[in-house]
């Protein structure tokens, strides 16, 4: 009898359990965002009550993202994340990211907002929320004046370079799946192979190219316009729509002061000197012209 009702317990105990997990499983998958991921976001709120704003930017990609010789972060992205962390009256932490981690660190909410030279695609918006645009690009392609890459058909039987997770993966695995591409997870890593002779030459967003080709003698942009005008947005994770409204009401404020000509002026101009307009480049207000 004491047996019976021991096993009598021990069931009711299990199926308690078990509900209760089930319970837990399906507020879990409530709370989840449509890609079946948790929401860990932060509102606006609870960001300046922490105190704090946490972005993710490049650490290695100058003149956008960077860190210095004195171990600071540098370059267009950060001088508008700074303005960001000032407006929101915090602190910024920055997080260091590479291409292929942009929409991880966004859509599992390791990071408040993306500001990585994050350009915006469809399969991205899948993922991750998309603010107002603040820069407008296209690929280009780098490679040395000895051999000297002018036409997308040169590529043929070549290897070109690029950075895992970039829309230049995507675009040449998509419309030129008979070029070779070499790819590397880091833009350090791409362009010493590049610097190293590994690969012919190397294709990511033209400004980016533009800038490094500038500071390399030996190479140049021979294409500078492939494929779409693409826009660059800050990302945060879905459904943090407090966040998201608050940086779009942020850009449109911030282009009435003209404030990414003068991010420009203060992180690219050196850079690029004559060689670029900033007009082909600055979006103001989230407007694309």
């Amino acid at each position: 009898m004491k047996l019976r009702n021991l096993f009598t317990k021990l069931v009711a105990a299990t199926a308690v359990a078990t509900l209760i997990a089930a319970g837990l499983t399906g507020c879990a998958s409530t709370n989840g965002n449509q890609n079946g991921v948790a929401q860990s976001f932060r509102t606006v709120d609870e960001i300046k009550e922490s105190g704090k704003i946490i972005i993710g930017v490049f650490s290695d990609k100058a003149p956008f993202g960077y860190v210095d010789e004195n171990g600071k972060y540098q370059g267009y992205d950060v001088y508008f994340a700074e303005r960001i962390a000032k407006d929101l009256g915090v602190d910024v932490e920055y997080v260091s990211t590479d291409p292929a981690s942009r929409v991880e660190y966004a859509a599992t909410g390791k990071v408040d907002i993306i500001l990585a030279n994050f350009t915006v695609t469809e399969e991205r918006a899948q993922q991750v929320d998309f603010a107002l645009p603040y820069m407008k690009v296209k690929l280009g392609i780098v490679s040395p004046d000895s051999a000297l890459i002018t036409d997308v058909e040169q590529l043929k039987g070549k290897q070109l370079i690029v950075v895992k997770g970039t829309t230049a993966e995507t675009y040449f695995e998509k419309n030129y799946p008979e070029i070779t591409l070499q790819k590397y997870d880091e833009y350090a890593d791409a362009y010493n192979a590049l610097l190293d002779g590994r690969g012919d030459a190397f294709s990511t967003d033209n400004t980016e190219v533009l800038a490094w080709a500038i500071k390399n003698p030996g190479f140049t942009v021979g294409i500078d316009a492939l494929g779409n005008a693409d826009t660059i947005a800050p990302a945060v994770q879905k459904g943090n729509t407090t966040l998201l409204n608050w940086l779009n009401e942020e850009i449109e404020n911030l282009g009435k002061e003209n404030f990414f000509h003068a991010d420009y002026e203060a992180t690219l101009a050196e850079v690029y000197g004559d060689a670029a307009n900033p007009d082909n480049l600055v979006v103001e207000g989230g407007k694309v012209e």
